[in-house]
């Protein structure tokens, strides 16, 4: 069973975090969108996955290019909000939206990027505490940047107990045996991304989740549950220059859990899971998007989401599932304002219970409670062949107990109850070029 609190100010949560944001994107968003208010009636966002949609790996996907056309107007600046949003995050927002411009031709501002751990901003309940961050890149400045405070690295970890990686010969230690140099104790684990050595950070994870935070102390399974994990991007594959896909952040992840069961006879247990497809990484977008569309001068709230990825069991199952919390919310709500109404509720009307229950991880932080306002109508999912999932490999099968990828196979996390419905998208299309085009002629949008 799944250790999980809900953070009961979920929603407040994490729309405080972004008020510092929300001032920088109505100063520099201002600058990089047009202000068009006659087609805010068609109030909707666009939500961009990045690899295997815009780019494999470094090399750009032709019709990412062409598509921006039909997003910007003639000074660059874009005519509804785009949010990128990707289950990658060992870099920087400002990185990651340099890269973008340079793909796409257009301006992209970092406060349209959106990575996997994002929504550690927040959680501040852990932003005092002792962290060890495992992941590549930038680590360190990523977790400041989140607003962590007391944070350890793999190598800090490593270069103080020089002892605990002994796996390459040529990394252990020559001559006499240095001695530790001993850390503050750690209160809890964050896990951006698939790291480089993956046996240094699996045997170091393994350690200090053994000694409760401390590698002085001896192993012991006694003190279980061990303390928090935060997990971002679950993603068991992702697509990049190769042909097949390669291994993502999920697999890293599955050999931590089944290393820490063999060796404990226990299941690791996460605090939250984060990045697609769980419920707080759209309900942060949707917060971003909404964001933008003030600063674009809609004076309506963006009712329709679109999402467009290449990954079943990340982007189509997350959107999915983020549709059918949305669907929740608007029956919690019609059912509230009956009530406050004095009237009766239709028994022939649906109910929140006649919704498939969502389980706390596919939550993971964001707030339970359905009804919250002003939240978008519904979130169309977009399936695009230019990634993961391919038309020449895999066909879409028709019937629902079947997925859409690895037919029968789950590739989800294990903590996520798997639903094959969800796998479905709403539409499919062969690249995102013909998903935006879609979107306009859904939405009566002029194409230029």
């Amino acid at each position: 069973m799944q250790r999980f609190r809900p953070l009961k100010r979920g929603w407040q949560l994490l729309k405080s975090s972004c008020e510092g944001a929300a001032k920088q994107v109505n100063t520099s968003a201002s600058r990089n969108y047009s202000h068009v208010s006659d087609q805010g009636h068609n109030s909707f966002g666009l939500l961009f996955d990045i690899d295997g949609v815009l780019v494999r790996g470094r090399t750009p996907i032709p019709a990412a290019k062409q598509c921006f056309k039909n997003l910007v107007d003639r000074d660059g600046k874009y005519k509804v909000p785009v949010l990128f949003v990707t289950n990658a995050g060992n870099c920087m927002r400002q990185t990651k939206a340099e890269h973008l411009s340079h793909v796409l031709g257009v301006e992209v501002s970092p406060d349209q990027v959106m990575l996997a751990h994002s929504p550690l901003r927040m959680f501040t309940k852990f932003h005092k505490m002792c962290v060890l961050v495992s992941g590549q890149g930038p680590v360190e400045e990523v977790a400041h940047n989140l607003g962590f405070q007391d944070v350890l690295t793999i190598d800090m970890l490593r270069d103080a107990y020089p002892l605990l990686d002994i796996v390459d010969h040529n990394r252990r230690p020559k001559g006499c045996i240095p001695s530790s140099k001993g850390l503050r104790p750690i209160d809890a684990v964050i896990l951006f991304g698939e790291p480089i050595r993956w046996e240094t950070n699996l045997q170091l994870i393994v350690d200090v989740l053994l000694t409760n935070g401390n590698p002085d102390n001896d192993w012991s399974s006694v003190q279980y549950p061990h303390i928090p994990v935060l997990a971002c991007n679950m993603d068991l594959l992702w697509m990049a220059e190769a042909k097949n896909p390669r291994f993502g952040h999920g697999m890293f992840m599955v050999c931590l859990e089944s290393l820490y069961k063999k060796v404990t006879g226990y299941e690791l247990k996460y605090e939250a899971l984060i990045g697609k497809p769980s419920i707080v990484t759209y309900n942060y977008a949707e917060l971003l998007i909404r964001q933008q569309a003030e600063s674009l001068g809609w004076t309506t709230p963006v009712k329709r989401l679109y999402a467009i990825g290449d990954n079943p069991m990340a982007d189509i199952y997350g959107a999915n599932l983020y549709n059918r919390y949305l669907q929740a919310s608007q029956v919690a709500k019609a059912q509230k304002q009956a009530k406050s109404g004095g009237g009766s509720v239709n028994p022939l009307a649906e109910t929140v219970d006649d919704v498939p229950k969502m389980t706390s991880a596919e939550f993971s932080g964001a707030s339970g409670v359905y009804g919250a306002e002003d939240l978008p109508d519904e979130c169309s999912s977009i399936l695009v062949c230019t990634g993961v999932y391919s038309r020449d490999q895999q066909e879409l099968p028709a019937d629902t107990t079947q997925t859409v990828t690895e037919q029968r196979i789950f590739h989800g996390h294990r903590d996520f109850r798997f639903d094959p419905s969800l796998t479905q998208p709403s539409f499919v299309v062969q690249d995102v070029k013909e998903a935006v085009e879609l979107v306009f002629r859904r939405e009566g949008w002029p194409l230029e």
